[in-house]
């Protein structure tokens, strides 16, 4: 077991900007061994690829997180890992003391999206902090989060803390592909009583200053469905061109999916979203839509201007939009096969039979062919119910790791590892506390980073939910 060092001096060794690093809000309680380790960890994590395919490494990850385990008190036999195809999913349980309990899951995933070095500033693949930031593929989805969350619970077993219900850490291994390992992980999870996915959520740091503006909680996820537009035709010689092209057919079919708008939504969490984000709102024609929105869910004026913007339209309602095209198979031929992709991000409450139906309405072409070809990748889940329990656990941590700002529930457009459990009546919510500002959030992309300003009040969060949900 390596030595561990407060977090100034070990910032100091590593290159971190203090005054970063120990930006905290006054009075702030210091863990200074459980801050050490999320450092230490988050750097042995995302140094490894934890990619699909050939070589790749999640499983590794996975034996990294169980070495701190159980150099931290856990059984050896509590912290299980299981290999699935090219990947494998971990579940490490902490015993409660009451087993009628059902078990709080920490849910989160250990793979990563591609990075090919060449396209970087610095190897993806090796940990660099510079200025308060620690560089690397996962830093901010989710290794560093990952690490924070498994040191605050090494921290709270350190300071003697025993759970009532137990607490089971739930690691996938292919979220950002198939989700298989989640679907494996929530039937034998299935009698959770609640899931917290690390995943999800987060905070909102001011462009300006860098002060902490609020904290945003997933408490609902669209649906992920792909659908495919097919035209087929017996297809001829080019130079005797037919009425019934499929190429023409099925870019008229296209127009119309662009065109088409679902039916304006609302459920209990959108509607908190709009109302408490219409505060933090640059532009004030969007903030006043908004609230009318919020207000009347049949405003026309605010839902038109909602649905021009492209971080607020996602909100309203399903959107689906044509992705990929192929179509031909010949320069001097007519087309036999003309075909589309639509993506699709499904309000909560709906089935993916139920948008596909209504694409082939919205079409009104019967030469048109729409078929959901998502497979079992995806799934519907409903929204989580906006529980006392949870609000009251959050409402606490962040009062005291971030004293005075905002919490605003909100809805997911992406999909994550939630809607696996939710699909099985668990109410799972996102609830990361990593601060970022907008400008700095580079999720799958290049140069991805997080500011280590995060770790003292992140663990001091996560100290406060875990116990507060657990005892």
């Amino acid at each position: 077991m390596r030595p561990v060092f407060v977090p100034v001096i070990l910032a100091l060794l590593a290159g971190v900007d203090a005054p970063n690093l120990a930006a905290r809000p006054a009075r702030l309680p210091s863990h200074p061994v459980a801050e050490a380790q999320t450092l230490d960890l988050a750097k042995q994590l995302i140094a490894i690829r934890s990619v699909q395919g050939e070589g790749n490494r999640t499983g590794d990850a996975l034996q990294v997180v169980k070495g701190a385990l159980v150099a931290g008190g856990w059984r050896d036999s509590d912290v299980t890992i299981t290999p699935l195809d090219d990947t494998a999913y971990m579940i490490a349980v902490w015993p409660g003391t009451d087993a009628a309990l059902k078990p709080l899951i920490i849910s989160g995933h250990m793979d990563v999206v591609e990075a090919k070095p060449a396209d970087w500033q610095r190897d993806p693949f090796t940990p660099v902090i510079e200025e308060g930031y620690m560089f690397g593929r996962g830093a901010s989805d989710m290794k560093y989060s990952a690490a924070m969350a498994v040191s605050s619970l090494i921290e709270l077993r350190r300071e003697g803390y025993k759970p009532r219900r137990s607490i089971v850490i739930a690691l996938s291994g292919d979220e950002e592909t198939s989700m298989k390992t989640t679907r494996v992980l929530a039937g034998k999870l299935s009698n959770a009583g609640m899931v917290l996915n690390i995943d999800g959520g987060g905070g909102l740091l001011d462009e300006k200053n860098g002060k902490a503006l609020y904290l945003a909680w997933d408490g609902a996820e669209k649906t992920y469905v792909d659908y495919k537009l097919e035209v087929t035709n017996p297809g001829g010689h080019s130079s005797a061109p037919r009425p019934d092209n499929a190429i023409v057919q099925l870019a008229q079919a296209l127009e119309k999916v662009g065109a088409y708008r679902f039916k304006p939504e609302q459920n209990p969490v959108t509607k908190a979203w709009f109302e408490k984000a219409a505060q933090f709102e640059g532009k004030p024609e969007l903030a006043a839509a908004m609230r009318a929105y919020a207000a009347n869910i049949d405003d026309t004026a605010a839902i038109a201007t909602l649905r021009a913007s492209p971080a607020h339209v996602g909100k309203v309602s399903t959107t689906c939009v044509p992705t990929m095209l192929s179509g031909g198979h010949a320069q001097n031929a007519l087309p036999q096969r003309a075909t589309a992709n639509i993506n699709c991000r499904v309000f909560p409450g709906h089935t993916r039979e139920e948008v596909r139906a209504e694409l082939e309405r919205a079409i009104g072409m019967p030469m048109v062919k729409v078929t959901d070809v998502s497979g079992g990748d995806t799934t519907e889940s409903p929204a989580s119910a906006m529980r006392p329990d949870f609000e009251a656990a959050l409402n606490k941590a962040v009062k005291l790791s971030y004293p005075g700002i905002a919490i605003i529930p909100s809805q997911a457009s992406g999909a994550s590892d939630s809607m696996w459990f939710r699909a099985k009546g668990i109410d799972s919510y996102g609830m990361s506390p990593i601060f970022m500002k907008d400008s700095d959030d580079f999720s799958h992309g290049l140069n991805e980073r997080v500011p280590l300003s995060n770790t003292a009040p992140g663990i001091v969060y996560f100290l406060s939910m875990l116990t507060d949900l657990s005892k």
